[in-house]
């Protein structure tokens, strides 16, 4: 069996394990218990609507965990089928920032890329942030000012109550001479944002509200 789910679904799945984990820890009834878990199950579905059967057969297991030692067993067990993120060449790379001169890389260790749904990271020396992401069945690239902020707010991203600041993208106006910032808040930390995606729909209408288009 192949890689069939993305970082953003493997979280998800992991989110509906816990859900889990925490009602059998709680919750007494049985009825209640089974209501859980049909539920959870109901979401891994929604998310991964075209699974293969053994792919099911395998995601079903989450079913029978029973607490966190078996959920940490089951995680590690999934984690093979995780789709990585794209490892972009350098010529990749320069096209999506075309405006930048001296465009610098990050480092990723591969075994990391699984834990990717989008690709960030700061320029040093400076308040860009640089952001690579899927978009209408391509990547883009987005290259923005960010200001971090004291209190905590949600991330257009992952959408979650978090430490965040504010990411500020800067674009030609319709008038020759003038420019557009657009912004939105999004994680002070760019890994753990990846570590709690669970679906591609905030990420694209953060992309959308950015751009303008």
């Amino acid at each position: 069996m192949i890689a069939f789910m993305t970082n953003e679904q493997y979280n998800l799945v992991k989110k509906q394990v816990n859900k889990i984990i925490n009602a059998k820890s709680s919750v007494n009834d049985p009825t209640i218990l089974k209501t859980v878990k049909t539920l959870a199950w109901e979401a891994v579905q929604q998310s991964l609507p075209d699974m293969a059967e053994e792919e099911a057969s395998l995601l079903g297991q989450m079913r029978l965990v029973d607490d966190r030692l078996t959920a940490d067993k089951f995680f590690h067990e999934l984690k093979p089928y995780v789709i990585p993120f794209p490892a972009l060449s350098e010529t990749k790379l320069r096209k999506l920032f075309p405006k930048v001169k001296k465009l610098k890389f990050p480092l990723i260790d591969a075994e990391d890329y699984q834990t990717l749904t989008y690709l960030s990271w700061d320029e040093k020396g400076s308040q860009y942030r640089m952001i690579v992401a899927p978009y209408e069945q391509s990547y883009i690239g987005l290259r923005g000012t960010f200001q971090p902020s004291e209190q905590k707010g949600l991330c257009h991203i992952c959408h979650r109550f978090t430490d965040i600041g504010m990411f500020i993208v800067e674009t030609k106006g319709e008038v020759v001479g003038t420019f557009t910032k657009r912004g939105n808040t999004v994680c002070k930390d760019m890994k753990d944002c990846n570590h709690h995606v669970e679906t591609l729909l905030h990420l694209s209408k953060f992309i959308r509200h950015i751009t303008g288009k």
